[in-house]
């Protein structure tokens, strides 16, 4: 075995491509996506390397383009999870003892390929499945997922790196063990980087996983499957299951190895599971590890000095940017009386020229919702305030299923802070604004703090230093990420660690070694070079 302390590549964030008219890019996604909508194919379950196809199938279709089917996924049940947790733990004797740097190189190898060859195709598979226009499957698919196999890499380094003091008479280490057990991944549907960074993570620090895409996603998930194999990594380090939460996650809850949880969903989906874990806590070998990452009620809350083109563009793209399927999409607005007549006319202007439809077309700026069932709830939160005396649908608001499942960006004024859509996370292109008088500024802040159970992400807008100050303080439990005169989405790896606390998750931060950590059991260990040869102390030698 290869002896020293090895250096990582510094990772740097990968660069956005454009897209624009006449790139090679461009040509090469439009050529990519032509291909995989021409064909439908079979999605196996898979464990240990080899695929299983268990005859209970789901369909994954276009959004956009309801009809059209891309492929046919197999279903997971409790007879593939047990298999694929004793497939998991005899793999993860050998992966474990892998001389880090080995297990590095099996996601920088897959950076690579990302960016790469596989560029095109998960971007477009992104695209199809998920109803993502290029730009955003850009940045989500392609960049931040490299990212995160980069700098997680850089990060298990600096990890392995912290070592504690030592005299010259002993000898402290800190060796960082794997979990015992297996890790339970469960990723969204919303974005591709954290369906491939959710059972990635752990694997680098030697854990084994269970990942169960949602079934909105297994498209793509696929994809990202296969090129981890294409990459190195071993059979059985990561297995394959989809299928339905109860199926497979039931299942998964009752072993005993359970060793983690790594989540991203909704808040009641994770409270849900935290509750069995905390029922069968006497079952598990070990306290399970639960990182997650649920929901949001993300605000942007604007101050008499606030820039209001700058705003109304944040609101725009905050609100909805990927139909707002984002956890931290803005979805309530507190704007002050004095400026939201000029505010109001901007955001009209703006949503006016935006365009909607199917993602090939590269000038569409909103696509499709992901599915019927969320479609028909964002349709009833739009319903319900068309019809209420204490909100108004200003902006927007007509939905249609007919081909796919589109909403247009919609904006509610709501008459009370308390209204509906200013508590309830809608997970649609639905921004509701609040307006409040520009001399109740504190109140504004407390209606704000005390408006949602989320802290997931938000956004102030000011051009007073002192206004910045005030608000930044009066908001310091609202968000785990806090934007000043920015939207609140678009956490990048390595600069913005992303997650929030109260009802939006563990606030683990995902893109840092805060994530990481968890997935690692250290060990402490000390080296006596000259033990002691009797028992007794110095103090015992007179009475």
């Amino acid at each position: 075995m290869a002896n020293g302390i090895f250096q990582v590549p510094k990772p740097v964030n990968e660069t956005v491509l454009s897209y624009a008219p006449g790139s090679k890019e461009k040509k090469e996604l439009k050529e990519r996506l032509s291909v995989l909508r021409g064909r439908e194919i079979e999605i196996p379950v898979i464990i240990g390397g080899k695929e299983i196809r268990t005859g209970k199938t789901g369909q994954c279709i276009v959004p956009h383009d309801k009809k059209h089917v891309l492929g046919v996924y197999h279903k997971a049940s409790a007879t593939e999870v047990n298999l694929a947790a004793e497939v998991a733990l005899e793999a993860g004797k050998s992966w474990a003892a892998m001389p880090w740097e080995h297990r590095a190189a099996v996601f920088l190898k897959a950076a690579e390929l990302l960016a790469g060859p596989y560029r095109a195709t998960l971007n477009a598979a992104t695209m199809l499945g998920q109803s993502k226009n290029a730009f955003q499957a850009e940045i989500d698919a392609a960049c931040e997922l490299i990212d995160f196999f980069r700098f997680n890499a850089s990060f298990i380094r600096d990890i392995y790196s912290g070592q504690p003091d030592s005299t010259s008479a002993y000898w402290d280490r800190l060796e960082y063990r794997a979990l015992e057990g297996f890790v339970f991944a469960v990723t969204p549907f919303n974005f591709t980087s954290i369906a491939g960074n959710l059972p990635t993570a752990p694997a680098l620090l030697g854990n084994v996983c269970l990942w169960k895409p949602a079934s909105t996603a297994v498209y793509s998930g696929y994809f990202i499957m296969k090129m981890l194999e294409e990459a190195g990594l071993p059979p059985g380090v990561i297995n394959f299951l989809p299928g339905t939460g109860a199926e497979v996650g039931d299942a998964v809850l009752a072993r005993q190895e359970l060793a983690g949880i790594h989540f991203t969903g909704s808040t009641a989906v994770f409270q849900h599971m935290w509750t069995t874990i905390g029922n069968n806590i006497a079952k598990y070998k070990g306290y399970p590890r639960i990182v997650g990452e649920t929901g949001g009620k993300d605000f942007v809350f604007a101050h008499p000095t606030a820039d209001r083109q700058a705003l109304a563009i944040a609101l725009v793209r905050g609100s909805f940017e990927y139909q707002g399927q984002k956890c931290s999409a803005a979805s309530r607005a507190f704007i002050p009386a004095g400026i939201w007549p000029e505010v109001r006319e901007r955001l009209e202007a703006e949503i006016r020229s935006i365009k909607m439809g199917g993602v090939e077309d590269f000038r569409n700026f909103v696509n499709a919702v992901i599915d019927q069932k969320s479609y028909s709830g964002i349709k009833a939160y739009i319903d319900e305030a068309s019809s209420s005396d204490d909100a108004e649908v200003i902006i927007g608001g007509k939905c249609s299923d007919e081909v796919g499942f589109f909403v247009e960006p919609t904006v509610i004024l709501a008459r009370t802070p308390d209204y509906r859509t200013m508590r309830e996370e809608i997970f649609g292109p639905v921004l509701t604004v609040f307006v409040y008088q520009d001399n109740q500024l504190e109140h504004a802040l407390e209606l704000c703090d005390q408006g949602s159970p989320y802290g997931l992400t938000g956004a102030i807008f000011a051009s007073d230093r002192h206004a910045v100050v005030e608000m930044e303080k009066a908001l310091c439990q609202t968000a785990g990420n806090f934007y000043i005169n920015d939207k609140p989405t678009g956490a990048v790896v390595g600069q913005q660690p992303f997650g929030g606390a109260r009802a939006s998750g563990t606030n683990d931060k995902a893109g840092s070694m805060l994530n990481l950590i968890r997935w690692t059991s250290p060990r402490a260990i000390k080296e006596t070079f000259n033990p002691p040869r009797a028992y007794g102390y110095p103090f015992m030698s007179e009475e």
